[in-house]
């Protein structure tokens, strides 16, 4: 009988790289903590109508990845794959808005779904680390997320990514811009699906990557000419928040992202090391989304930014993280007695938050030592008969090999100063 293989397109994360993807999940997580987010965390699953509402029937996400599913009840449900409208449905449920304190600024951490062609940094599962600000509308706070996301990233010690950045306009000038694109792309050369999307939603067409649909988008309208005078000032004052702060970045008027919701400021993160998948994360300002979704107008900006292909960057730069020891001290004893006493020893070093290990299953010397080099633990715990009848336990140092004996009433006390 064969053994279960996790299913397409998945992968387990297993130690020691799982210490690598949590290292950076806290890496992206901690300047939000350090700016007023606070944590929120929400179902796995949906209503299928808040992504097909809120995302856009007419995205790739939503029409041809999302996994919808009906229960046994008849409610049809998705597993999410974005995290942006789950946390603002979340918010407006809890009536975070009305609190009296906007924005509302959360972040959040966990997998997304959404049935694609696997390959290396794209996956049917995912996991994502993102931050929403709601109910405000600031160009401070697009600065704020941009900052905040490129401070993260240059924790983990990247270099190699760049910041592209875009307005995609208002409900004011957006219109005007659409009519001029879909005029000009009515006129092309363009396979029945993009032609479809033309009327549905023209702007994704510009980001269709393509080699016979870029060459005939050369002389397509551009935005920047469209945008009114409120959303020229606006992106404006990002673009100036962003220098004075010393956050490089690039203009590309054909960013456009993957989702309907999209207004105002757009961002994306990219890695020239990843290949084809070189979008690490993005976000940006989505004003209309809380009414899509039923909500009062709460205007928003947030990203998310993707672990798995961050942890790809940081392997395509050559960047090894230093992971702290997931044990400092490994205890061998010899005998029945030695196990009791040892155990004790152990639970005691863990409550004085020492990371300590056992040798369990009753292995000898040998076998114990082989088990205690493995942990990577700095020191080694053995003790005997003789030991204990003198009291003491020996304190094996992995690193020089040299042994000592200590006192088991200051066992405790003598390894943590020798840790600090």
């Amino acid at each position: 009988m064969s053994t279960f293989q996790a299913p397409k397109g998945t992968y387990d994360l297993i130690p020691p790289k799982s210490g690598v993807t949590l290292a950076v999940r806290e890496a992206i997580a901690a300047p939000l903590k350090n700016s007023g987010y606070g944590y929120i965390e929400t179902p796995g699953f949906e209503n299928v109508e808040l992504f097909s509402r809120g995302v856009g029937e007419s995205t790739d996400i939503v029409s041809k990845e999302m996994y919808a599913f009906e229960t046994k009840g008849g409610t049809k449900l998705a597993l999410r794959p974005e995290g942006t409208a789950s946390v603002l449905r979340a918010a407006l449920q809890a009536n975070l808005h009305k609190l009296g304190n906007l924005p509302v600024k959360l972040w959040y951490s966990g997998s997304y779904y959404r049935y694609e062609r696997p390959q290396a940094g794209r996956y049917r599962h995912f996991s994502q680390v993102g931050a929403e600000a709601i109910g405000a509308e600031d160009p401070a706070l697009d600065a704020e997320l941009i900052i905040l996301a490129d401070q993260a990233y240059r924790s983990l010690g990247l270099r190699q990514f760049r910041i592209l950045l875009n307005s995609l306009g208002d409900k004011e000038c957006r219109p005007v811009y659409r009519d001029a694109l879909q005029g000009f792309l009515r006129a092309l050369d363009l396979d029945e699906d993009t032609r479809r999307r033309i009327e549905i939603n023209p702007l994704r067409i510009l980001d269709d990557k393509r080699d016979a649909v870029q060459k005939q988008l050369a002389g397509a309208p551009m935005l920047r000419d469209y945008l009114c005078d409120a959303c020229k000032a606006y992106h404006e004052e990002v673009r100036e928040l962003l220098t004075a702060a010393g956050v490089t970045y690039e203009d590309d008027e054909k960013l456009v992202r993957g989702l309907d919701y999209y207004t105002r400021t757009t961002f994306e993160f990219v890695h020239d090391g990843l290949g084809s998948q070189s979008a690490v994360g993005g976000g940006g300002r989505y004003d209309g989304l809380s009414e899509m979704i039923g909500g009062p107008a709460l205007p928003s900006v947030g990203w998310a930014l993707g672990v798995d292909r961050t942890v790809l960057a940081l392997e395509a730069e050559g960047i090894e993280l230093e992971l702290p020891a997931t044990t400092s001290v490994f205890a061998v004893p010899l005998g029945e007695e030695a196990r009791r006493v040892l155990f004790a020893l152990v639970t005691e070093l863990r409550r004085a938050g020492v990371a300590a290990d056992f040798s369990y299953g009753g292995k000898g010397l040998k076998g114990a030592m082989k088990s205690a080099n493995r942990s990577g633990a700095r020191y080694t715990l053995v003790a005997g008969e003789r030991d204990l009848a003198e009291g003491v336990v020996q304190l094996k140092d992995m690193e020089s090999g040299e042994q000592t004996p200590v006192a088991l009433v200051d066992a405790v006390n003598a390894i943590r100063e020798r840790l600090a």
